[in-house]
């Protein structure tokens, strides 16, 4: 999905809460779903459609948590948010104020399926109103209770089920939260807007954006995660004059180096991929893209960490790598046990769960006229307790 391009879209993602409901000893927000901390899902998929920035509004002393669930996601903000969601919600609109962008979302963490047609349909429904919100008909019936017992049958015609993200025209949903009495927490941030006397569109909603609110809902997730994994990665860098040559975390002399955004180390990347895809948790680009100028030449053996850290998160435990460096040049044996003992040390794991290889391609293709060097890796995670 591509966002109009004559129109700017930024996203309030609401993770302030203490989700004190789900138990557990992080805020439900920061808590896996699905292999992912759950605020990571939706913020992910306003990033896939083209959303930016993204504020994301946490609970404080949450920070280090909270950049850690969400990172080497592109555009992200972070600020703290207010005793009320609306304080929240406000917070998160001040913190875009300085660049104001034409429209905003602002969606709640708790709701992580977040289809990228809801996404178009709010954006579409911006053009003629300056408010739109998800919407899903309620298809039992209703009845009134008081006490225990039946009351007056409630005509569902007219009545839905209202979820997130809700959309706005920036400067008018800002002007209503700035204004809104805060003796008062709205139900959400339609009625916001309609105390402030804008029009609220009703778009389809989906079914997938339900809300996860109690422990069962995090461990009911729709998914029967396997005792083992197993993930492949593969990459490819050119060899370059006046580059550093590096191998799984090791500096290799040699007349060349590998050129690329980080320091180019193939080895590893093809084993951070191998890992984020034993736990379906995308790849190296999703988690550090080469556009952010923050990862231009930085070690590749922080990437590997990380993709360490996800598979501990996602419930797994590495039980072996294996890793193939492939090129005519440099030697690759005289290294091997140091490799091996470096990606150990990176993933701290045992030495014996760890194998480097080396092959050529008999002077075939890129390789085997030394213009660069391809590596590739299979990890096998296993499912913890």
């Amino acid at each position: 999905m591509s966002l109009p391009a004559s129109a700017s879209v930024a996203a309030v993602v609401v993770a302030a809460g203490q989700g004190l409901r789900a138990g557990g000893t992080v805020p439900k927000q920061f808590a896996l779903w699905r292999g992912k901390p759950l605020v990571r899902h939706s913020v992910e998929a306003l990033a896939r459609a083209g959303v930016s920035p993204i504020v994301a509004v946490i609970p404080a002393n949450w920070e280090d948590t909270a950049k850690e669930a969400l990172a080497g996601l592109p555009g992200v903000l972070f600020v703290h948010g207010a005793a009320s969601r609306q304080g929240s919600v406000r917070a998160g609109l001040e913190a875009l104020a300085g660049d104001v962008p034409d429209h905003v979302l602002i969606h709640d963490a708790a709701r992580p399926d977040l289809p990228e047609a809801v996404i178009a349909a709010l954006v579409t429904a911006l053009e003629a109103r300056p408010g739109a919100i998800p919407v899903l008909p309620v298809v039992d019936s209703v009845v009134r209770g008081a006490e225990g017992l039946r009351g007056a049958f409630v005509e569902r015609d007219g009545l839905y089920r209202v979820q997130t993200p809700q959309a706005f025209h920036f400067d008018a949903i800002l002007a209503a939260h700035r204004v809104w009495d805060g003796a008062a927490d709205a139900g959400d941030d339609a009625a916001v807007a309609e105390a402030a006397r804008l029009a609220v569109a009703l778009v389809p909603g989906d079914e997938r954006l339900k809300k996860v609110t109690f422990a069962e809902d995090l461990k009911d997730d729709g998914m029967t995660l396997p005792a083992v994994r197993t993930g492949m990665g593969y990459d490819v860098h050119r060899l370059a004059e006046g580059e550093e040559l590096w191998l799984c975390g090791m500096k290799i002399e040699h007349s060349k180096g590998l050129a690329g955004h980080s320091d180019a180390d193939v080895a590893i990347h093809a084993l951070v991929d191998a890992l984020l895809g034993a736990v379906a948790a995308g790849d190296i680009g999703d988690h550090f893209p080469p556009s952010d100028p923050q990862w231009r030449g930085a070690a590749s053996d922080r990437f590997l960490a990380h993709a360490g850290t996800l598979v501990a998160a996602a419930g797994y435990a590495i039980g072996n790598v294996d890793v193939t460096i492939i090129c005519e040049t440099p030697r690759i044996g005289p290294h091997k046990a140091a490799m091996r003992a470096r990606l150990a040390a990176i993933l701290a794991i045992d030495i014996a769960a760890v194998s480097v290889k080396a092959t050529t391609t008999e002077r075939l293709g890129f390789t085997g006229r030394g213009e660069g060097i391809a590596a590739q890796a299979v990890a096998t995670v296993i499912a913890r307790g």
